[in-house]
């Protein structure tokens, strides 16, 4: 079984959330300095989306660690900009960070502010969230799942589908895991079904993933 915590729902908070703890929106709260990554291509400052406490993923050696997740992203009435590359792991538009000792190789500056994510009318958002911990069945190949009895993979599909921190990956165009793992799922959002907007393709799902010793992390976008 993998440990996994079921995103509940969603919480606008009332003032700005200044400690380390997992949310999405508002502006992070770095641990060890301002790390904020850069487009590869625009050269402007990727949206921050959240950041997410490692130690329910990881384990309680990392304890004390935040992944602080990026993407390249328009402004609000910015609505022709929109760069494909953000659903590649490698693609140089989309960022997690990890803090403290992590280890990214793309640009960043010390910005310790810049571009959050917005709600439909353009206001700036921020949220915590409930979670509710759940086990799920261990990671299959696509060889494995289409195996099982159509019942069976229903199940399982619907066991691991949803908005989730930690746990396994539903992925639906092949199990596309980012390369250079092993990887362990950080984050799994339906991003056209969130409380704030993010435009990342036409349906997409998002999966954040971090490495196993926790010094690393990708982001991978599958859309429909």
């Amino acid at each position: 079984m993998v440990r996994t915590l079921r995103i509940e729902g969603f919480s606008v908070t009332g003032r700005p959330i200044s400690t380390p703890t997992t949310k999405f929106g508002g502006q992070p709260v770095w641990l060890t300095g301002p790390q904020w990554p850069i487009s590869a291509a625009w050269d402007r400052p990727m949206r921050f989306v959240g950041q997410i406490e490692l130690g329910p993923v990881l384990g309680a050696a990392d304890q004390g660690k935040m992944a602080y997740v990026f993407v390249t992203h328009a402004d609000h009435g910015e609505d022709d900009f929109f760069d494909p590359d953000v659903i590649d792991p490698d693609g140089g538009e989309n960022a997690v960070i990890v803090q403290p000792g992590g280890d990214y190789a793309g640009p960043v500056r010390p910005l310790a502010t810049g571009p959050g994510i917005y709600s439909r009318d353009g206001s700036p958002v921020e949220f915590t969230v409930g979670l509710r911990p759940v086990g799920e069945p261990d990671p299959m190949t696509d060889e494995e799942l289409e195996a099982l009895p159509a019942a069976d993979r229903d199940r399982y599909v619907e066991r691991i589908d949803g908005a989730k921190i930690g746990g396994t990956p539903s992925f639906f165009q092949g199990d596309e895991w980012p390369d250079g793992g092993p990887w362990l799922l950080l984050l799994q959002l339906d991003s056209n079904w969130m409380p704030f907007h993010l435009n990342l393709g036409s349906s997409p799902r998002v999966f954040a993933f971090v490495s196993e010793d926790g010094a690393q992390g990708k982001l991978l976008v599958q859309d429909s």
